[in-house]
């Protein structure tokens, strides 16, 4: 590395004041000279700039196994290849003969030192000032400075953050002009060792709502979807990390907005790359003694994020067992043929003209709209000035060219004339689809077509084999309708005697009814006609237990019914559990059981239904999230910790809820939080405060180690689950899939933050600047502290209740996070009693008996 300091120490024969003043006067001139080249100076090959903190060097470089030089930035004291800014990518210099300079015009020259030194690049600075500097920034930012004269500050007349080559990092702004459209920020290096611009572009589609697009040539090679405000709507796998880290400022005067990104760990070095070979791709290195960078992510990672992967009016799905591209309902490949031989290209065409299209339409139906869920929007979009959804559809309809529409949060309504190119389906997130189809596609959704009449033929044919099949299984079901139409007999008598539910693995269950002699016996016709016979439109989601539908009784009252499924891995002695349980609680922060409705092998518990549903769907969603601010949020989390209190140490008898979860916290039309399923809790008699199960059940992320490994659970098992749960609510992201690096989930993520005194870095975003910090920070600290590997550090829920209500308590220090299990491990169902007893993990470590779900 070439030294720019030339300045010599002598320290002359004085005091010893002046000494010190010399010194520090030398080291600060020549600091300053290593991060800067001043107006006249030269910078040879072989000399470099380094910026202040020593992350970033700027000067002259070859790639690997390649002569030729070029002027660039590069990450310092790095061991691989980082070059992160190339200034002469298309005209290398050959030999080391270059040099740069500051021209008096304020331009930075590079010259190839061959002959007579002609100009191989110039930044074309146009500002005119009296004095240029240029400057090396901690970001990796060379910016070239003018000043005229003082006291006139000094202003930037270029920067090579507004010039990109092939990577962009956190600090450069991307403009986004609907104006113009398209704006092309990055271009790839041609090959791995060639720097000149490649095949390969990324930037800006400002078109409707803006999304960043990946470019072979002119072709679109993938896109992320519309920006909605929060994140891009067709990448939803987006880690926790990445996906809030983007930013959209507001329109200046010219109407320009930017996006900019900022990484959670700001101390780390972070870039995203437009890879040679077409991939956009972000790393991070560790600032602990990384060695090589890690990738975060890879977009496309998938064939159906290829862009149009099924041609137009096609969807592309990675989760199908056959084919991954399809046609909607309505649509059919246009070339079967090479459909069939795996070439999609062609894409779908409708097989109904619509209404709009037809001449003399007057006895024909008006056309509708086939609803497709989780899929990533068509692209070209036009926006719509609609302010309502059902407003959106209707004027889509009164527009003959409109063939599809959607109403997305953030964005508005949206539609798209002509064909629908690059839908992807999702088994999760994504947006609503409306296609537009006739009136004979949403009518024939009960005929029976061609291969609909081949079924069911064949199906005729294997009736008899099935019919057999099924005869074994007769005494079985007899068996179980035995019992089930006892105990609707004994429910309706409300006869027993016990009340002990934690033991044996057999119900008996004469014994335990007489908890349950109070509680309401519906009919299963009220209960179906209420649910409006347990249709979709009704469902309200899915848990554990089976589907809770939404039901209005007789006399106009709500309610939610939680109906057993067939497949569920819970059973009658779950659901005998929750009878006996919650019948017996009476909290604010519990929800209320209304009754419960046995027909057959139907089982159903009847609750108050609660209008906003569970706290997962409102805190791990982008657009919901922002109606919980921190006040609800810290209400939420007191009502949940008196709840766990009153279990704990108020009820009749020690409960512990064991499966604390945010999906089983429901709130009411006020916010308020209220403890739900408790098909998994156990009950504690007398001076017992610990228990073993040799079933463990629960949810991955949740489960305390002691319980999750040994069947141990006490209540320090739910102070453990109360502290998981505090975390998401806190940050807004899910234990379960929060990652910020391979061995980093969400507990050991927020020790480190916390540890470092970073812990408002963990507020949800969407708080804005309106949480008080020393809230945030205090709830952490909680959370950190219930998290603690060992049960007997754990606070109890008193002293959790009384922390959070009392913000004049000092805290005690958390012990640091060891044991890696907690949410990086997915526990699978095994059930002793039914054979399995051990599953080797993915580590060739043994465990056993572990039914987490």
């Amino acid at each position: 590395m070439g030294n720019l300091c030339l300045c010599k120490k002598t320290i002359p024969i004085s005091g010893f004041l002046l000494k010190l003043v010399s010194l520090t006067l030398i080291f600060a001139l020549c600091s300053n000279a290593a991060s800067t080249i001043t107006q006249g100076q030269v910078l040879k090959d072989g000399e470099t700039l380094i910026s202040d903190n020593g992350s970033f060097e700027f000067g002259f470089f070859s790639p690997s196994n390649s002569s030729l030089r070029y002027v660039g930035i590069w990450y310092s004291n790095i061991s691989v290849d980082s070059v992160v800014w190339v200034a002469n990518r298309n005209a290398p210099i050959r030999g080391n003969n270059g040099s740069l300079t500051l021209g008096n015009d304020g331009n930075l020259v590079a010259f190839d030192g061959n002959g007579n030194g002609s100009v191989i690049w110039s930044s074309n600075t146009t500002i005119v000032s009296k004095n240029y500097t240029a400057i090396l920034h901690n970001d990796g930012n060379l910016e070239i400075r003018g000043s005229n004269n003082y006291p006139v500050p000094s202003f930037t007349c270029w920067e090579s953050f507004n010039y990109p080559t092939d990577t962009y990092m956190p600090g450069m702004r991307v403009p986004v002009n609907p104006n113009i459209g398209e704006t092309r920020i990055l271009t790839s290096w041609k090959t791995m060792n060639d720097p000149s611009s490649g095949n390969y572009s990324m930037g800006v589609d400002s078109r409707a709502a803006p999304q960043f697009v990946i470019w072979e040539g002119s072709i679109r090679r993938w896109r992320t979807g519309y920006w909605n405000g929060l994140s891009f709507t067709g990448v939803p796998n987006m880690a926790a990390f990445y996906y809030y880290g983007f930013k959209l400022s507001n329109a200046d005067s010219d109407g320009i907005m930017y996006f900019s990104y900022s990484p959670l760990d700001r101390l780390g070095k972070f870039r995203f790359q437009m890879t040679w070979d077409g991939f956009e791709k972000s790393f991070t290195w560790a600032n602990n003694g990384g060695k090589e960078w890690t990738m975060l992510q890879q977009e496309p990672w998938s064939e159906c994020d290829e862009f149009n992967k099924c041609g137009v009016n096609g969807y592309c799905n990675n989760a199908t067992d056959d084919s991954i591209c399809g046609c909607f309902n309505g649509f059919a490949p246009k070339f079967p043929d090479q459909w069939r031989n795996g070439s999609w290209s062609g894409g779908c065409v409708r097989m109904n003209q619509l209404k709009c299209e037809i001449r003399n339409n007057s006895l024909i139906a008006e056309d509708g709209f086939l609803v497709v869920d989780n899929v990533k929007l068509p692209d070209f979009a036009n926006l719509m000035g609609a302010a309502e959804e059902d407003d959106c559809g209707k004027q889509c309809l009164q527009n003959c060219s409109c063939r599809a529409y959607a109403y997305v949060g953030g964005i508005g309504c949206m539609t798209w004339s002509g064909e629908l190119s690059d839908i992807q389906q999702f088994a999760e997130g994504g947006n609503r689809l409306h296609i537009r189809v006739s009136s004979s596609v949403l009518g024939d959704k009960g005929k029976l077509s061609g291969p609909k009449i081949a079924a069911v033929v064949i199906s005729g044919v294997l009736f008899f084999f099935i019919l057999l099949v099924c005869l074994w299984k007769y005494n079985k079901k007899l068996k179980d309708k035995r019992k089930n139409d006892a105990l609707t007999v004994e429910l309706r008598k409300g006869q027993g005697s016990s009340t002990d539910i934690s033991g044996s693995q057999e119900i008996i269950y004469e014994e335990n009814l007489a908890n349950a002699k109070d509680l309401p016996l519906f009919n299963y016709n009220l209960v179906a006609s209420a649910t409006n016979f347990f249709s979709m439109e009704n469902k309200l989601g899915e848990g554990g237990f089976g589907p809770v539908y939404k039901g209005t009784l007789p006399g106009g009252q709500e309610i939610a019914v939680k109906k057993l499924s067939r497949k569920s891995g819970q059973g009658m002695e779950e659901f005998m559990n929750e009878i006996m349980l919650i019948a017996k609680l009476q909290h604010r922060n519990l929800v209320r059981i209304l009754g419960c409705c046995v027909f057959g092998e139907e089982k159903m518990l009847l609750y108050e239904y609660m209008p906003n549903k569970s706290l997962d769907g409102l805190i791990f969603d982008p657009i919901k999230k922002q109606e919980l601010d921190w006040n609800k949020r810290f209400t939420i989390i007191e009502g949940i910790a008196r709840g766990l209190l009153y279990l704990h140490r108020d009820a009749r008898c020690t409960i512990i809820h064991r499966d604390l979860k945010a999906s089983n916290i429901l709130l009411d039309k006020e916010m308020n939080p209220k403890i739900s399923d408790f098909g998994m809790a156990r009950i504690f008699g007398g001076d017992q405060d610990e228990g073993n199960t040799t079933r463990v059940v629960g949810t991955y992320g949740y489960m305390s180690p002691e319980y999750a490994m040994e069947g141990f659970f006490s209540e320090r098992s739910d102070v453990y689950s109360f502290g998981v749960l505090l975390l998401e609510v806190v940050t807004g992201q899910r234990s379960t899939r929060f990652r910020y690096s391979e061995h980093t989930n969400l507990i050991d993520y927020a020790w480190k933050v916390w540890s470092e005194g970073r812990t408002m870095e963990l507020a949800d975003p969407s708080f804005g600047s309106s949480c008080p910090s020393n809230e945030v920070i205090r709830c952490v600290h909680i959370a950190l502290l219930c998290v603690q590997d060992s049960a007997v550090y754990r606070p109890t829920m008193s002293q959790v209740v009384l922390w959070l209500e009392t913000d004049s308590l000092a805290l005690s220090n958390p012990r640091e996070p060891t044991l890696a299990y907690s949410s990086n491990r997915r526990f699978v169902d095994i059930d002793i009693h039914k054979g399995f007893q051990d599953i080797e993990s993915s580590n060739h470590v043994t465990v056993t008996m572990l039914v987490g779900r």
